[in-house]
């Protein structure tokens, strides 16, 4: 088993989403296309960590589909993410994720899916870009 783990700062409203052989016992556990025991989820119900937690979700599904495409077989995944808000305004200062990897692929391949996910991986693309959210009528 390769672990391969980024660094993570101390921040707050940390997610973290697992799937395969690094799933976590504790949390819930939701569907997944990609693995048949679903994915365990260790999050608190707050908007900031739901927040993060789409981000994590979106980089964990899109490992399991990039490395589909390009051969590499992942035994697990975990991903946790975190980040922080300004006190007065509330606003994001930033997310961050790190990913791990059970997989018996090399550094190179490794480094390559990252980096693809990192590049196609919807959810934090949208919210590099800033996506405009508002309220619609009922």
């Amino acid at each position: 088993m390769a672990e391969r783990v980024a660094e993570i700062g101390a921040r707050r409203f940390a997610v973290t989403a697992g799937a395969g052989t690094l799933r976590a016992a504790e949390g819930v556990t939701l569907p997944h296309a990609w693995t048949d025991e679903g994915v365990s989820v260790v999050t608190d119900f707050t908007g900031a960590h739901l927040l993060h937690l789409a981000v994590a979700a979106c980089v964990l599904n899109d490992l399991y589909r990039e490395a589909a495409e390009a051969g590499v077989l992942l035994h697990g995944v975990e991903v946790r993410a975190d980040g922080d808000f300004d006190a007065d305004t509330w606003s994001s200062n930033g997310i961050g994720y790190a990913v791990r990897l059970d997989t018996s692929a090399g550094d190179d391949e490794v480094a390559a899916l990252l980096a693809r996910v990192d590049e196609v991986a919807e959810i934090p693309r949208t919210v590099r870009a800033g996506a405009s959210v508002r309220r619609v009528k009922d």
